[in-house]
């Protein structure tokens, strides 16, 4: 069984940054493809951005796009979400996933592995 651990959330003011990292105890190589999603209470986990291994192409919500940046660092094992410029609307908790399944990145359950979560308040 994979683990993953997300880090970095926090509570910041609306147009402040964070950035979110992600260590699973599996190589992050191993994942042809891992993503970012965010849940808030009542509401259905929704994809926000996506990174493949090969050529690296990225993929994001339409709501994140300019503002997010997805990026993974196989020598530190590492996926990261650079979030910027954040709005209110961005609140909820965010969680990484790991080994996707054949079909879109943005399924709910698409990947195989997911991690606990870690919560950004914005206000």
């Amino acid at each position: 069984h994979v683990q993953l651990v997300e880090s970095g959330g926090g509570s910041v003011q609306a147009g402040e940054s964070l950035r979110l990292s992600c260590v699973p105890s599996e190589p992050t190589y191993t994942s042809d493809c891992m993503g970012w999603f965010r849940q808030v209470p009542g509401k259905e986990r929704k994809g926000v951005a996506a990174i493949y291994t090969g050529g690296g192409s990225t993929y994001y919500a339409d709501s994140v796009k300019g503002r997010f940046t997805i990026s993974r660092d196989n020598a530190k094992n590492t996926l990261y979400l650079q979030l910027n410029s954040l709005k209110t609307e961005d609140t909820a908790k965010y969680y990484c996933a790991m080994y996707l399944y054949p079909g879109a990145w943005d399924r709910t359950d698409g990947y195989k592995y997911w991690g606990q979560g870690t919560q950004v308040t914005v206000s």
